[in-house]
């Protein structure tokens, strides 16, 4: 048996956990730069405030339903997310970490056997230790789960927030209930074509006289999803994998730059965080790319994304070296009298760094590894980037708009929560 544990606007409820004044009221998280809604509490969804609506479209509904805005905290909700994951691994071993806010738990090697139960107690559990609400699917499939969990959510007076899938009956039912745009893996062009042949239902999926559609239209992936739907399992808990083939660091701006050493100072400062996060997995890497966006509003229909790829001559971990290299591409990328909103560095043929192979002509200087050290250990310890490159904006590390972010309550110490006793 399968379950999927998914939390209940995740964002929002993050945001409650350490706000409780904001519950039971209507509540939305912005994106970065506080450009879109990108979760809203269940009071807000009744207000109709719609997913991915801009800001600055619904702020006079802000000021006049009293809505509470947030911008994203991703160092808060990244924190609560690997407790919720924790906790869940309490339950069974076996468990696939799919998102920031879900998680596919296999029940195989346990001895489980009352699921509603157990869900409850997953449920109970969660809240109690983190303060975050979930609610359970199970089903003998993952597809199966994920339609369990959406029946669980939808219907949580009846329910509980648990619903479990574990006959032939229930099976059918929940297909004639979900739509065919709602089916795990179906997109919007996908249900659309669906829908133009006839399937508008999952059960109307899985029919067979819509076999040969679905396998020409999606391949195996069809044929997998088929049969999970018709209870046989054929998709496994995914292993996490130990590390990143591609790390990117991307931001727009908070407004357009035409002046090269202020975007010089982005462009470094990305590929030093982009280093950092190679350092944490414990990799080296032998590319870099560098992204470039003009504004395509003033370009017409010219051409407004520019990237451009650079093969180091040694693997490297370097700060110093990324953003040497990146500057230097940057010098070639700018065009002066342009107008930029976003830049980004893509890491690629990253490989661990025990696997490192040195270069007989060409090789790093070994005195960075020990001064990446140290700046990595700095900023453990203190939770921010006291030590930066002499190209860096020494008083902020993103320019973004987040004019309503909340305390890292749980990962920088000096915004702790204060209690007054």
């Amino acid at each position: 048996m399968f379950a999927l544990v998914d939390c209940n606007n995740f964002y929002v409820s993050c945001e409650r956990v350490f706000q409780p004044q904001f519950k039971n009221k209507p509540v939305v998280v912005l994106s970065n730069n506080d450009g879109c809604v990108i979760s809203r509490s269940d009071e807000a969804k009744a207000l109709g405030i719609a997913m991915g609506v801009p800001e600055f479209k619904i702020r006079n509904e802000i000021i006049q339903q009293q809505i509470a805005v947030f911008s994203s905290n991703y160092a808060l909700y990244g924190d609560l997310s690997k407790r919720v994951m924790e906790t869940l691994s309490h339950f069974t071993p076996d468990i696939e970490n799919y998102s920031i806010d879900e998680a596919f738990l296999n029940f195989k090697n346990t001895n489980t056997t009352d699921f509603e139960t157990c869900g409850l107690q997953m449920k109970k559990r969660v809240q109690k230790w983190i303060g975050i609400p979930v609610c359970v699917g199970f089903g003998e499939t993952k597809a199966l789960s994920k339609i369990a969990n959406r029946i669980a959510k939808k219907f949580q007076d009846r329910t509980g927030g648990v619903y479990v899938i574990d006959s032939d009956e229930k099976r059918v039912k929940a297909l004639k209930w979900t739509k065919v745009e709602d089916i795990w893996g179906i997109g919007f062009r996908l249900a659309k074509k669906m829908k133009a042949f006839g399937m508008v239902s999952a059960y109307d999926f899985i029919a067979p006289h819509n076999e040969d559609f679905v396998i020409r239209t999606m391949g195996v992936v069809g044929k997998r999803l088929r049969a999970e739907l018709s209870g046989f399992s054929v998709l496994e808990l995914e292993q996490q994998p130990e590390a990143k083939k591609s790390i990117a660091v991307t931001r727009t701006f908070e407004k357009a730059i035409t002046n090269f050493s202020e975007l010089k100072e982005r462009v470094s400062t990305f590929a030093t965080v982009a280093s950092e996060k190679l350092r944490m997995q414990k990799s080296c890497c032998y590319g870099i790319i560098l992204y470039l966006r003009k504004d395509k509003y003033k370009v017409g229909n010219e051409r407004y994304n520019f990237s451009v790829y650079e093969t180091l001559p040694f693997a490297t971990q370097s700060s110093l070296t990324l953003s040497t290299t990146a500057i230097k591409m940057l010098e070639k990328l700018f065009q002066t009298g342009e107008i930029y909103t976003k830049a980004g560095i893509i890491i690629t043929d990253i490989i661990p760094q025990d696997q490192k192979q040195f270069n007989l002509f060409v090789e790093e200087n070994p005195k960075h590894e020990k001064l990446m050290k140290v700046m990595d250990d700095i900023r453990k310890k203190t939770g921010e980037r006291k030590i930066r490159l002499g190209n860096q904006d020494l008083n902020r590390t993103w320019k973004m708009k987040q004019n309503f972010l909340s305390k890292k309550f749980t990962t920088d110490i000096t915004e702790l929560l204060h209690i007054k006793c």
